[in-house]
């Protein structure tokens, strides 16, 4: 047993007590629940309450004399644009909170048949399409570092209650960022796994989605610790015939001879890269090289036209195929921060979508030979400190900031490639404290050295959780 209390543990040393008998999985469920009862209401991270339905299968769970799984008792929360069976998948617009998921999803049914337990689903922006979290079916959610940061998008419930310690494992998902902003405004960890990696369909959607959004959109989880990724994606790779495009690869690859090279890069091509972000940068290089990494300077690949492709085929089939639901669907502001969207990214016509589709392979093949040297590429996640709440409703100048900056986010999505982010530094700025997240890019279906490399980092500078609970027990 322990002194610390459960709800602070993370999901490798909770399941460790679980599995051993030492903890119930009541225990270890009401624990969670008491957090969430207690921070949420402040944080509006948890927009749908299912702490009644978990405690009852917590208690199944311990009356059980089935094998434990490897996620026994831990509890997790799921975003509400994904399917579990009997609740609503609303995706944060009113016109589909009547949409009720017939079934689980992949990833979801994995949780649970692993042995996860969940209290809850997490909120986000309208057609989780937006870097931001707000919504005018549920409203805002808060960043626990305080009302001067946006707690992210679109997966800003996931990462805002994860990190308050409201469950040990968020599950949210990423087409452009979306698991990776959170993870960098709240100070979180999470690896965006590459294209096939974890199986995903949702039984209540009408229709299959583009070929781009279908190679770009990927489901993950975000956590306190990289170790806990290790423990969990391995659950979420787990087959599911429902997904015919699964890659059904082990979690860990072939092991690499001698010492991991690390790429390096700092740029940030038109933005300027803040110091807090490029001493979050070096930090983190110090803490691989202290673990055994090495790490040198690189030149990436062709990021401008990358970025500049990436954003404009993105924004392209989203126009084509999401458009007219935006206008019947979604909120004024919405409206406006998809018409801006639209300005600063123009769709390219039919011809020209064509063959930025095909070159799409020319890219990747770039990184892969980069990556063939270089298992592992260091960048900056944003090039400045994160944003405040709203920030991309003000106009180009906003979307240019959270959006435009973000040329290391959308181009590994388009290329398919893992990416992780963790944070690095804890920034004393003159709008307030915040952590400053870096970005760990690793080779194709490679997401075990990506996690390996924030567990090196996260080693070396000390996890974030411990100085946000300080900070809001003196609240």
């Amino acid at each position: 047993m322990t002194d610390t209390p459960l709800w602070q543990l993370t999901a490798t040393e909770l399941s460790a007590l679980t599995r051993a008998g030492e903890v119930s999985a009541e225990e270890a469920v009401g624990a969670a629940v008491a957090r969430m009862q207690a921070v949420n209401p402040a944080l509006n991270a948890v927009v749908v309450d299912l702490s009644e339905a978990a405690l009852k299968r917590a208690r199944a769970l311990d009356a059980s004399d089935a094998p434990k799984g490897p996620l026994h008792g831990v509890p997790v929360t799921i975003k509400i644009n994904v399917d579990q069976a009997g609740q609503a998948t609303s995706n944060g617009l009113p016109g589909l909170k009547d949409v009720i998921a017939p079934e689980d999803a992949p990833l979801v049914r994995a949780l649970q048949e692993a042995g996860a337990v969940v209290i809850g689903r997490t909120n986000t922006p309208e057609f989780s399409f937006r870097v931001d979290t707000d919504n005018p079916l549920f409203g805002r959610t808060h960043n626990p570092w305080g009302p001067h940061l946006s707690a992210g998008g679109s997966s800003g419930g996931a990462g805002a209650s994860v990190m308050a310690g409201i469950g040990a494992l968020a599950h949210g998902n990423d087409i452009a960022g979306s698991l990776r902003y959170p993870a960098s405004a709240n100070g979180a960890v999470t690896v965006k796994p590459g294209l096939g990696r974890v199986p995903a369909w949702n039984p209540s959607q009408k229709a299959e989605r583009g070929m781009l959004a279908q190679a770009m959109s990927v489901q993950g989880l975000i956590t306190r610790s990289a170790r806990d990724l290790a423990l969990a994606m391995p659950v979420m790779i787990r087959p599911d015939p429902r997904d015919p495009f699964h890659m059904p690869l082990p979690w860990k690859g072939a092991q690499i001879e001698g010492k991991i090279k690390v790429g390096f890069t700092k740029e940030t091509l038109d933005f300027p890269l803040h110091p807090e972000v490029e001493a979050a940068l070096d930090d983190a290089r110090e803490a691989l090289i202290d673990a055994g990494y090495i790490v040198e300077e690189i030149t990436p690949p062709g990021l401008r036209e990358l970025a500049a492709t990436a954003f404009r085929a993105l924004m392209t089939e989203t126009e084509a195929l999401l458009g007219a639901d935006i206008q019947r669907l979604g909120s004024d502001v919405i409206k406006g921060i998809f018409a801006e969207y639209f300005a600063a990214f123009p769709p390219y016509e039919p011809e020209e979508y064509q063959r930025v589709i095909a070159a799409r392979t020319g890219f990747a093949r770039r990184w892969s030979l980069l990556l063939d040297d270089y298992p592992l590429v260091l960048t900056p996640f944003l090039p400045q400190p994160f944003f405040a709440p709203g920030r991309d409703s003000e106009g180009p100048e906003g979307v240019a900031e959270v959006l435009g900056s973000a040329i290391w986010s959308t181009p590994m999505n388009f290329l398919g490639l893992p990416a992780g982010n963790v944070p690095a530094r804890l920034a004393g700025l003159e709008s307030g404290t915040q952590p400053i997240g870096v970005q760990i890019i690793g080779r194709r279906w490679r997401e075990d050295l990506v996690v390996g490399a924030m567990a090196a980092i996260e080693e070396g500078i000390g996890p974030m959780a411990p100085r946000l609970w300080s900070r809001m027990d003196r609240a």
